[in-house]
């Protein structure tokens, strides 16, 4: 059985108080309490420390070893945890944050200017994947995933939603006529993911639903490269808001089928791994961008 900290300090205490009932005083606890504490320390170090009297307590030389080992010990866990208290006050550390390209340059990219004027002790480490990662794999701290998830054990926090929107370029459609209904998208270039499936499924009302699969002419695995293939005149692309927003507000990109288009939400989680209270740096990066986004809300267990 190995020392504790608690028979540590309750060993000093007994020295710096001078008695075991004293030290009883000092420590909130019974006598009796602290002399089996005392024992139990004793009983594991195979050694006397205090020879104890009626009148006084006496270190041995092996108590006088322990002692100062003792109070470097307790000062050293003190200062450790006065650390830990300044760093919840005044978050620093390194924070690593992984997000699929797309929500990286469009979303995380434009707030960090502001995010480390507020935590100047705070340095970020993003990292750019357009796949799910293994978070202790990959040694991300958290990572914003986009869509439904799936049960696990990790934990998620709401950040916000966004809509999806069918878009292409004025050119375009002046070039290819805007479409009217969702059957004339067959007449149409459209652009839409590599994988997986369920992105090319879009938001439109149609005869049989309000979903329909889409087949792509051209295919891309990042929702950054359909962006550029849209504002190049390729074809029609669907996008979460969060991408098109500045390139519908400069008409690059201008909405199709807007009666037709289903209000469909993309869920915007930040998922982490959380076995004790979650890190200064981690959870202000998170209120940070739960603000911005406007939709702060309380974790669960996903991902």
């Amino acid at each position: 059985m190995k020392t504790t900290l608690d028979e540590m300090q309750t060993f000093i205490a007994v020295v710096d108080a001078g008695s075991i009932t004293a030290a009883a005083d000092r420590l909130g606890q019974t006598v009796s309490a602290v002399s089996r504490t005392l024992g139990r320390l004793e009983q594991k170090l195979e050694t006397t420390l205090l020879h104890r009297t009626t009148r006084r307590l006496a270190l041995t030389e092996e108590g006088q070893l322990l002692l100062g080992e003792a109070r470097r010990v307790v000062e050293s866990v003190e200062a450790i945890e006065e650390q830990m208290a300044l760093r919840r006050q005044q978050p620093a550390g390194l924070l690593r944050v992984n997000a699929a390209s797309p929500f990286m340059l469009h979303v995380i990219v434009p707030l960090v200017g502001e995010f480390r004027r507020q935590y100047p002790q705070i340095e970020l480490a993003l990292q750019s994947n357009d796949r799910i990662v293994d978070l202790l794999e990959q040694r991300t701290d958290v990572a914003i995933r986009i869509g439904v998830l799936r049960d696990s054990t990790l934990h998620a926090r709401p950040l916000g939603s966004n809509a999806l929107r069918i878009l292409a370029s004025p050119a375009y459609l002046a070039q290819r006529g805007k479409p009217r209904s969702a059957e004339d998208l067959a007449r149409h270039s459209l652009l839409g993911f590599t994988e997986p499936d369920t992105l090319n499924h879009w938001p439109l009302r149609h005869a049989l639903g309000d979903s329909l699969h889409i087949r792509p002419q051209v295919a891309a695995s990042s929702g950054e490269t359909l962006r550029h293939l849209a504002l190049a005149g390729e074809g029609l692309v669907c996008l979460a808001d969060f991408m098109s927003h500045e390139d519908r507000r400069r008409g690059d990109l201008v909405q199709v089928l807007a009666r037709d288009t289903v209000d469909v939400r993309q869920p915007i989680h930040a998922v982490y791994y959380r076995n004790t209270p979650l890190a200064a740096r981690i959870a202000c990066f998170l209120d940070y961008v739960a603000e911005r986004l406007g939709g702060a809300g309380r974790a669960s267990r996903a991902a």
